[in-house]
């Protein structure tokens, strides 16, 4: 038996189990071979492998009738079986019910308890494995610091370090790691820095620990730059190393640099990888190519929860609600199972779609039936999809009517809307209540400021603006930024600083003068300024993303895809333009704008004209 589960024949294991219990026909009794805590340890350890969870309890109930289950050895197998198979409650229970634990007993359930996110209960085991007085290992420090780093408890992560130092464990490289990471989880780069520091022998493994913590942390030049450090030490990337560059490239304006890691992938043999292949879609599809994307999702032999989930959010965030229900109904005919974030992704999806009664269901039954307890993520979806159909004043009431703690973000959410369908009474209710929960936030005073100058009420900005003054709050300078043969350029309004201002501004006149010969007007109310038309006209041509654009297009080939980052919301009259341009210069055009992703193609764009 063990010369097979260790050769990975787990068929074979069960198959001997079962010539060992089985009844002799003639004389109607068991085989002489009888089975002890060794054979039985062994089988169980297959199960665990494997996710055998029926055969498992079928294992266990033997114990139970033998007496097998008293043993250290069985306690122990059964214990990691049900953690492994995800029967937290099965653990639990053998957990609770037999005495004298042992060390690997109570590592078994700690990170059985950890891996299916049952913190509380993992912190209760903690507690009671300090009160028995049990020596620790290193996989005991491993897991600590691992329920650490998901409570982000820095206190007691600091403690348990303190610990470890004085026991001698200070050289175990997966005790370091485990450190790194959960320093990087409670926010503290710092000390995962120096952690790292420390090391005498530095593996793929602690340099990828070390990158992980600052993709956690939003560093994500950072770890770029930790990789080319760890490629001049002479270590190689593995799956998880490649991941977390994938992962960190597609939080940067960086995507030349997330194709070639593509690129890399497919020849380093990682490719098959879903770990890797989970973190190309997030890549792609948060960098605009979700055409790429979903190539990537096709060619994939093994699909995982965040395969699925990945898909479906990529598709919602460039506004292609039917394809992201599309994929969510393959993934039911796949039997995965939807999860909490499924259900974001979906919600999301619907508002696209302005599928309002379509949302609900999913909120109130599918959830419920799933038995998934909706969150805040999935309430401020439904005030989304209740804002894209115009249902203002509903919102606001289920706002007021849901007992969760709205956070600023859902606020917004409606606000936006407000300033949508030009609902200024709403607009001006909501903007109260984020200003009171933040007064110094900047976003919406200039929501709100724009709103009055939308409608023309220049004595409601003044007041706006004053209001600022007085509370010293600044406008956020709108930046745009294109990548240009793996170079960054970066632009701000009416800018003069680029090498090649002069030919990007006449550029910029040229498409404008162009498009206006195909209908395009330019949309003076987004000037916001109690000026002469002439004057709002000359604010507009300049902004961030036309600059990019034009930039784009004079640097690249006539048939080159242009994609553009922006750091605030684009204005109505920027999204007009780029209908047209994208007309006029038959070009494939994403933004990235602070609430979304615009795909812009022959005169429309994937939002419908609602953002």
């Amino acid at each position: 038996m063990a010369g097979y589960f260790h050769s990975g024949f787990c068929s074979m294991v069960l198959e001997l189990l079962r010539n060992m219990v089985k009844v002799d026909g003639d004389r109607g009794s068991i085989d002489s071979l009888r089975i002890n805590k060794y054979v039985l340890s062994t089988v169980l350890s297959c199960c665990a492998d494997n996710g055998l969870h029926c055969e498992g309890q079928q294992c266990h109930g033997y114990a139970e009738k033998s007496g097998l289950v008293f043993h250290q050895h069985v306690t122990n197998g059964l214990v990691s079986m049900y953690s492994m198979c995800g029967d937290v409650g099965g653990a639990m229970s053998v957990f609770n019910w037999v005495p004298g634990l042992d060390v690997f007993t109570y590592n078994s359930i700690m990170n059985g308890l950890l891996e299916h996110g049952f913190l509380r209960e993992a912190l209760d085991v903690f507690r009671r494995k300090l009160e028995d007085g049990v020596e620790w290992d290193s996989v005991s420090y491993v897991g600590v610091f691992g329920l650490c780093a998901h409570l982000k408890d820095l206190k007691l992560g600091s403690q348990v370090h303190s610990r470890m130092l004085k026991s001698g464990f200070g050289s175990d490289m997966f005790v370091s790691c485990a450190i790194i990471d959960m320093y990087g989880k409670c926010g503290v780069i710092l000390n995962s820095r120096k952690t790292f520091g420390t090391l005498q022998t530095r593996n793929v493994v602690s340099w990828t620990a070390l990158m992980a913590a600052c993709l956690q942390n939003e560093c994500f030049e950072e770890a770029l730059k930790i990789f080319f450090e760890m490629e001049l030490d002479g270590v190689g990337p593995n799956e998880y190393t490649l991941a977390v560059l994938l992962n960190s490239s597609a939080s940067l304006p960086a995507f030349g640099y997330g194709s070639t890691l593509h690129s890399r992938t497919e020849k380093s043999g990682y490719k098959d990888y879903v770990i890797v292949e989970n973190a190309l879609i997030n890549m792609y599809s948060r960098n605009g190519d979700i055409e790429a994307a979903c190539k990537v999702f096709a060619n994939m032999k093994c699909r995982d929860s965040v395969t699925w989930n990945s898909m479906i959010s990529g598709y919602s965030h460039h506004g292609l609600g039917k394809e992201a229900l599309t994929v969510f109904h393959s993934m039911l005919a796949a039997e995965e199972k939807p999860n909490y974030v499924t259900f974001v992704g979906v919600l999301s999806a619907c508002g696209h779609l302005g599928l309002v009664e379509q949302g609900f269901y999913y909120l109130h039954h599918f959830m419920k039936k799933l038995g998934i307890e909706p969150g805040l993520e999935h309430y401020t979806c439904i005030v989304g999809l209740l804002g894209k159909a115009g249902r203002l004043d509903e919102a606001d009431d289920f706002m007021r009517s849901i007992p969760v703690k709205w956070d600023i973000v859902a606020w917004r959410t409606l606000l936006n809307a407000c300033h949508v369908h030009r609902n200024y009474g709403v607009g001006k209710r909501v903007a109260e209540v984020i200003l009171q929960m933040n007064p110094n936030e900047a976003g919406t005073c200039i929501l709100l400021s724009n709103m009055h100058a939308k409608s023309q009420r220049w004595d409601g900005v003044v007041k706006m603006r004053k209001l600022m003054r007085e509370r010293n709050i600044k406008k956020e300078p709108g930046l745009s930024w294109t990548e240009i043969r793996n170079n960054t350029h970066v632009f701000v309004a009416d800018e003069n600083e680029h090498p090649e201002s002069v030919q990007i501004q006449k550029k910029v006149r040229d498409l404008l003068a162009e498009i206006k010969t195909l209908g395009y007007v330019p949309d003076l109310v987004s000037a916001l300024h109690d000026v002469q038309e002439e004057q709002k006209e000359d604010y507009l041509t300049f902004h961030s993303e036309k600059l990019a654009i034009a930039y784009a297009i004079m640097k690249t080939p006539p048939n080159a895809p242009i994609r553009v980052t922006k750091n605030l919301r684009m204005c109505d009259d920027c999204h007009n333009a780029t209908k047209f341009i994208s007309k006029v210069t038959k070009r494939f055009i994403v933004i990235r704008d602070a609430n979304r992703f615009h795909t812009f193609q022959d005169g429309k764009c994937s939002c419908a004209d609602y953002w």
